[in-house]
């Protein structure tokens, strides 16, 4: 990460200060040019202006004398500019100062041609014996067609080019600053972008590990913390779906070792009995046909266990295709009652059906409701030594409600939750005479999905145990389609 971390600092270094040097640069070099141009002009504009006012005030006089020399000694003093004339000839002939040294030299030929035509002549004036150039205007001396020579203003450029040196200067220090504070600026952004970078390097690293509950801690609104967000996310998923998979390994392993002891035993019996019956150690024909009905009971377990596994597999893997049509639920838990009645009087129980006047009729498989029905019936009076079992059906909104009332044994707070999962037995440890798969209440609770039912529970140990389902009536299912 400090790699990624110096990677990001050149680059962002390298980006600022070029944004930096080049923009400086671009814009001094403009400002120059703009500034240098302007303030040459301005000044020329000013010295042309002055120029002509001299002229005005020396127009009518052609002689070198005393008082045309006092003259222009006072608009020098007056304009703070140094004043030249010179000749037809292009020789100077008269300045603003006394003992200048520049009388009589000549000025250039093409200002002389230009001012001697009565243009006004602006340049960089080349005197002979003055080393550095001036900035000058030349205007005709005279009147009219009058023209005696011209008449030059100047000044030295020695200044503009200091105040365009003061600029550059300006602008090396601004550039100077501009990289201190990019620097300082790229550090900081280079340490506030490579914090959180680290810390989702740090992070995911330890996700990658299989550590799923580690969460990235960037409390930014930026990219960087959709980036922490879109992690968190990421990891809150994964170690939900490593939850699921350890899950479902809990589950497949309970189910083999369920499936695995509920096929030992019976098998182990029939195998035992077998053994006896194979050595003749029965002879008597009464205790053979007693081990002919354990095996074949026994049989009958493994078949019920075969049953009920292909069914749940069948309904957890959506093959199961449901015949519906209107059904009387009244008929239905009729005849479940009847089929129980007997095994239930063995036991001294009682088996009674309470059904509400002008019960509507459900949309649902027939054959499936008598299902879910046995299955609860045969859990109560399996579980039940006294009392009596109530089958009841009632009209509740757009639903039927069912229930099925026992005064059995109960279950246990902690059981509720799991008496829905394949292969759980509330009296495994408790009872050894009560045999079952402990598929039922998990192919019921599939049933009822299937049929957009809702199912619940109510027990308490000693007190009983009330199993609720509610299938919908026609009349909802009309008013969903």
């Amino acid at each position: 990460m400090l790699g990624m971390s110096k990677s990001i600092f050149r680059r962002l270094l390298f980006s600022f200060l070029a944004t930096v040097l080049v923009g400086l640069g671009i814009s001094g070099i403009l400002l120059s040019f703009f500034a240098k141009e302007y303030i040459y002009n301005t000044k020329q504009e000013e010295l042309l202006r002055l120029a002509k006012k001299v002229n005005t005030a020396i127009y009518d006089s052609n002689k070198i004398n005393k008082q045309l020399l006092d003259k222009l000694a006072m608009l020098d003093e007056s304009f703070d500019t140094r004043i030249w004339l010179f000749n037809e000839n292009g020789k100077i002939v008269a300045t603003s100062m006394k003992d200048e040294v520049f009388t009589g030299k000549s000025v250039a030929v093409s200002i002389a041609d230009s001012v001697l035509k009565g243009k006004s002549a602006v340049t960089e004036l080349q005197i002979e014996g003055l080393e550095d150039p001036m900035l000058s205007v030349s205007v005709p001396w005279g009147k009219g067609e009058n023209v005696y020579g011209g008449i030059i203003l100047h000044a030295p450029i020695e200044g503009i080019e200091r105040t365009f040196g003061h600029m550059r200067e300006s602008i090396l220090w601004a550039t100077l600053f501009g990289v201190v504070l990019s620097t300082a600026m790229v550090s900081y952004l280079s340490w506030s972008i490579s914090r959180p970078l680290r810390t989702i390097e740090r992070t995911a690293a330890e996700i990658g590990r299989g550590n799923y509950v580690e969460r990235v801690k960037v409390d930014t609104s930026d990219e960087i913390g959709d980036l922490a967000h879109t992690i968190n996310t990421m990891a809150e998923k994964l170690e939900k779906v490593e939850q699921e998979r350890h899950h479902l390994e809990q589950v497949r392993n309970d189910f083999l070792a369920n499936v695995s002891h509920e096929l030992r035993t019976p098998l182990t019996a029939i195998q035992g009995f077998l053994e006896a019956l194979q050595d003749g150690l029965v002879e008597e024909e009464e205790a053979r046909q007693k081990y002919y009905a354990v095996m074949y009971s026994e049989t009958m377990q493994v078949n019920r266990l075969v049953d009920d596994l292909m069914d749940l597999m069948k309904l957890e893997n959506n093959e199961v295709n449901l015949a519906k049509f209107p059904v009387n639920v009244g008929e239905v838990i009729n005849k479940v009652a009847f089929s129980f009645r007997a095994e239930a009087e063995e036991k001294g129980l009682q088996i009674a059906v309470e059904l509400a006047d002008e019960l509507p009729k459900i949309y649902a498989d027939k054959d499936r409701v008598a299902q879910i029905l046995k299955n609860f019936v045969k859990n109560a009076v399996k579980f039940t030594e006294k009392g009596e079992i109530r089958l009841i059906a009632e009209s509740e909104d757009n639903w039927v409600r069912i229930q099925v009332v026992d005064t059995g044994i109960g279950i246990a707070a902690d059981d509720l939750n799991r008496i829905w999962e394949r292969f759980f037995k509330v009296d495994r440890g408790r009872s050894k005479n009560n045999k079952g798969t402990g598929l039922g209440l998990a192919i019921v609770k599939e049933l009822v999905e299937l049929h957009d039912g809702k199912w619940s529970v109510e027990s308490s140990p000693g007190h009983g145990s009330t199993f609720t389902v509610w299938l919908p009536t026609i009349t909802a299912i009309r008013q969903t389609s």
